[in-house]
């Protein structure tokens, strides 16, 4: 109490807002005994509760751990203890539902499916283990396009578990995959940071539709194992966040080597701490360069004219904070990654040996799936739960089980792909232009080149779409274009050149701060505060 002209008084505590709360204020909180690690997972528990199944509806998160609060009281204890262990010490973070987590903990790992619930797994996931050495609290699993997008034509964020997700900045708005539930419940504070999954687009083009930052990090830079996966050259795991300093302080912790994969144990060492990368004037001095062919066609990648001009204004922006801007700076191999199948063969034949290989590692799985081959049948033989009328294919998994293994075919497709994205694509167009990274919006093909070299992209939020856009459905229950959308800008670059990359997207982040400019829509934003749960039981 404070007195105050002979009055005592109570100080309010003004808590930070959980729509937008950084790991550092909350932190500062927990650290002044303001709030605890219990009070910010009962109100996380809350927000959800408000927006995911009811209300809007928006289908983000999969399932809650009923461990969380457990977790949450020992670390609170340790706190007072011991102090903090890492800038993540008693932080709740959501992970994509295709990150393992221990049967224990009483969550499931099931990438959306139901032929995967209950499923017992022999691990936590390699980046789970970090996240839970440095003592970060796993709040939940969040909703994605099943398996990862990888089961058939199906819309963006839906899957038999978690049903159709969709962006909290428009009822009903396609929230793009395959990391959809990570993407929605950062940009609305269901958590305080989500981790994703990417392949081919899946951090990135979620993030962008959902106004967040999101890094898709060099394949190998951290961990996979325990992942359920696509493609063991292109799949990486990576932060999505509110903001690229929260996305660098989770990068700089589960970033490393894990002797459970191999690709991780050739990464530089050591590993830099990404905050100090967070350097307003990163972008002074530096070239930044414009693949326009292909990549800038609005034809091939049908994109509205509203990122077009907003991407033409951020190169303006680019300049203004020190860069020099050449454009163009074509990837020499841009017609060739268009016309090739290459990577359809590469994931297809991953995919199986890849969640083959997955399920025989399970230490059981009730419903007894055990193969590909399995999981087709079962789709086939349970349609109420993961066939529902509009929601039936599931092409790419019958393509994929009628390859044949490591074929002379693959191999040249493999090779194919990391010249076309990498020493005759990204590399060479640095090489030939001098350039320190490519800039480009974040839809479209933006993330093919990347993803077939295995290299990085960073995004941040760039607009939004005109409040007057013209609606159209996206899938049976989505829409894409609709007015207000939000969309993103990413930076590509070489393998392991993430620290550059962060540099420059904060630049822009702290020049725009586009994220701030719009809100989601209002029976989309969560009421609970820290303030309606501190000191109630």
């Amino acid at each position: 109490m404070i007195l105050a002209r002979g009055v005592w008084s109570i100080p309010i505590i003004p808590f930070p807002d959980l729509y937008e709360a950084t790991i550092a204020e909350l932190q500062s909180g927990l650290n002044a005994g303001h709030f605890s690690s219990v009070d910010l997972v009962k109100a996380y528990f809350a927000r959800i509760d408000e927006v995911n199944l009811k209300g809007p509806a928006l289908h983000a998160v999969i399932e809650t751990s009923p461990s969380a609060l457990t977790i949450a009281a020992a670390l609170d204890a340790e706190r007072k203890a011991k102090g903090q262990r890492s800038a993540l010490h008693g932080i709740p973070i959501l992970l994509k539902d295709n990150i393992a987590t221990v049967a224990i903990e009483g969550m499931n790992t099931t990438a959306g499916s139901f032929s995967l619930l209950r499923s017992i797994v022999p691990a936590d996931a390699g980046v789970v283990k970090r996240l839970r050495a440095a003592g970060a609290i796993i709040l939940g699993k969040a909703n994605l396009s099943e398996f990862a997008e990888f089961r058939g034509n199906l819309p963006n964020g839906w899957s038999g578990r978690g049903g159709q997700a969709s962006s909290a900045y428009f009822p009903h708005a396609d929230p793009c995959g395959s990391s959809s539930g990570s993407g929605i419940s950062a940009s609305i504070g269901l958590s305080a940071v989500t981790l994703g999954t990417e392949t081919d687009g899946s951090i990135t083009c979620p993030s962008s539709r959902n106004n967040i930052a999101g890094i898709k990090p060099t394949v190998g830079l951290t961990s996979r194992a325990g992942v359920i996966p696509i493609s063991i050259h292109q799949d990486t795991v990576g932060p999505m966040t509110r903001s690229l300093t929260d996305a660098a302080i989770v990068l700089s912790i589960i970033a490393g080597p894990d002797p459970n994969d191999n690709f991780t144990l050739s990464q530089p060492s050591p590993i830099p701490d990404f905050t100090k990368a967070l350097d307003p004037r990163a972008l002074v001095g530096k070239r930044i360069g414009v693949p326009r062919k292909v990549f800038l066609n609005s034809t091939i990648n049908d994109r509205p004219g509203d990122i077009l001009n907003a991407f033409e204004e951020a190169l303006d922006i680019l300049r203004g904070l020190g860069a020099t801007i050449v454009d163009p700076a074509d990837l020499p191999s841009a017609e060739d990654i268009l016309r090739s199948n290459n990577e359809t063969v590469v994931l297809d034949t991953d995919f199986k040996v890849q969640l083959n290989n997955y399920f025989s590692s399970l230490i059981s799985n009730p419903t007894g799936v055990r193969s590909l081959a399995d999981l087709i049948q079962f789709n086939i033989e349970h349609p109420a739960l993961e066939r529902p009328p509009n929601f039936t294919d599931q092409s790419i998994l019958i393509e994929s089980e009628a390859t044949n293994g490591f074929t002379p075919a693959y191999f040249t497709s493999l090779n194919d792909d990391h010249e076309l994205g990498g020493s005759g694509g990204i590399d060479a167009a640095l090489r030939m232009h001098q350039l320190d990274a490519l800039v480009l919006p974040s839809d479209g093909l933006t993330t093919t080149p990347a993803a077939i070299a295995g290299y990085p992209i960073v995004t941040i939020p760039m607009g939004f779409l005109n409040p007057a856009t013209p609606i159209q459905p996206a899938g049976p229950e989505t829409f894409y274009p609709a007015p207000g959308v939000p969309f993103g800008l990413s930076f590509l670059g070489a393998a392991f050149s993430e620290f550059n990359l962060i540099g420059f997207a904060y630049a822009f982040e702290q020049k725009t701060k586009t994220r701030l400019s719009r809100k989601a829509f209002e029976d989309a934003i969560p009421k609970t505060q820290l303030s309606d749960v501190v000191g109630r039981s």
